[in-house]
C-alpha cells in the first residue's frame, strides 16, 4: 500500500512538470527536435518552452526569457531553465525562448529571425493567456547578453513589426528586465562577436545604427530594469548605462543595479539571489 500511494505521489509530481514543460514550436512547418543539451547552436526551430507556476500562488505575470550566446550559442540552462524555475517559485509564468541563430551558410539576410522569433513568442503568449492563465497586460520579455540585446530589440522595435500580424494582436512587452545586456551595436560600446554573427559581411552604418537600441528609445518604451557588473569585461557595462540614460530621458520608469564585482555570466558574484532577488 506503500509502494502503491508513494507511485500516485510521484506520478503527480512528474505528470506536473511535464505540463509546465511543454516545449510549444513557434511556426509549424520548422519543427525538429530540440536536445537536452545546456548549450545549443545552429539553431533552426524556434520554440518556447512553458514553465507554469503552482496554481494556488500564480500572480498573472508572465516572462518570455532570451538567453544569450552571441547570437552563435544559446545558455539555455544557465541562462534559461534555471531562471524560469526560480520565476515559477515566486507564482510568475516563465517562457524560454529558443530563438533562431544566424547560419552563414545560407546566402540570405538573416539578421531579422530573431527578432521574429521573439515577437512571435510575445503574439503566442498573449494569444494563449487564457489558456496559461496569465494576464496579456502583465507580460514581460527578459534577456542576459546578446539575449539582453534581442530582448530590448522587442522593446524599442515593437512599432517595427518584422512578423504578419493580421489579427492585431499587441507585440509591446509590457516590462523589460536586461542583465548584462549587449544594447549597442556602436563601435565604442558594442559587442564585436553579437554584432557580427547578427549582421553578418552587410554591417553598414543605418545598419549598425538600426541594432543600436539606444537610439530607439520612446515614451513609450517599456519599464526596464536593468543590472551589470562594472568590471565586465566582455559587454562594456557603458551598454546598460547608455539605455538607462535613454530611459529616463524619455521619462521611461527604470531600475539599475550596477555591481563593482560582476563579471560577464555573473558566476559567484553578485549572488544570484542578490541580483534575482531584486528583479
Amino acid at each position: 500500500m506503500k509502494q502503491f500511494i508513494l507511485a500516485l505521489f510521484l506520478s503527480g509530481i512528474f505528470g506536473a512538470a511535464a505540463v509546465a514543460q511543454k516545449e510549444i514550436f513557434l511556426y509549424p512547418d520548422m519543427q525538429t527536435p530540440t536536445p537536452k543539451d545546456d548549450i545549443l547552436r545552429s539553431v533552426s526551430s524556434p520554440s518556447i518552452t512553458v514553465w507554469l507556476p503552482a496554481a494556488e500562488i500564480a500572480d498573472g505575470k508572465a516572462v518570455i526569457v532570451c538567453p544569450g550566446g552571441g547570437y552563435g550559442a544559446l545558455m539555455m540552462e544557465r541562462e534559461g531553465h534555471r531562471i524560469a524555475r526560480e520565476f515559477n517559485k515566486s507564482g510568475i509564468a516563465a517562457l524560454v525562448l529558443k530563438y533562431r541563430l544566424p547560419d552563414k551558410s545560407k546566402n540570405v539576410d538573416q539578421s531579422s529571425w530573431p527578432l521574429q522569433d521573439a515577437q512571435t513568442a510575445i503574439k503566442t503568449v498573449r494569444q494563449r493567456a487564457g489558456e496559461w492563465k496569465v494576464d496579456p497586460n502583465k507580460i514581460g520579455i527578459m534577456g542576459f547578453s546578446a539575449g539582453g540585446h534581442l530582448a530590448s530589440t522587442a522593446g524599442t522595435h515593437y512599432d517595427k513589426p518584422a512578423i504578419k500580424n493580421p489579427e492585431g494582436v499587441n507585440i509591446r512587452p509590457d516590462f523589460m528586465i536586461l542583465v548584462y545586456p549587449v544594447v549597442s551595436f556602436q563601435d565604442y560600446l558594442g559587442h564585436t562577436g553579437s554584432r557580427a554573427n547578427l549582421l553578418g559581411d552587410v554591417q553598414t552604418k543605418e545598419r549598425i545604427d538600426l541594432y543600436s537600441n539606444e537610439l530607439h528609445v520612446s515614451k513609450t518604451t517599456p519599464p526596464t530594469f536593468l543590472t551589470h557588473g562594472s568590471n565586465d569585461a566582455t559587454v562594456k557595462v557603458g551598454n546598460s548605462i547608455v539605455f538607462y540614460e535613454a530611459l529616463t530621458q524619455n521619462g521611461v520608469p527604470a531600475e539599475m543595479h550596477i555591481y563593482a564585482d560582476g563579471k560577464h555570466g555573473y558566476g559567484q558574484k553578485p549572488p544570484f539571489d542578490e541580483w534575482f532577488g531584486r528583479c
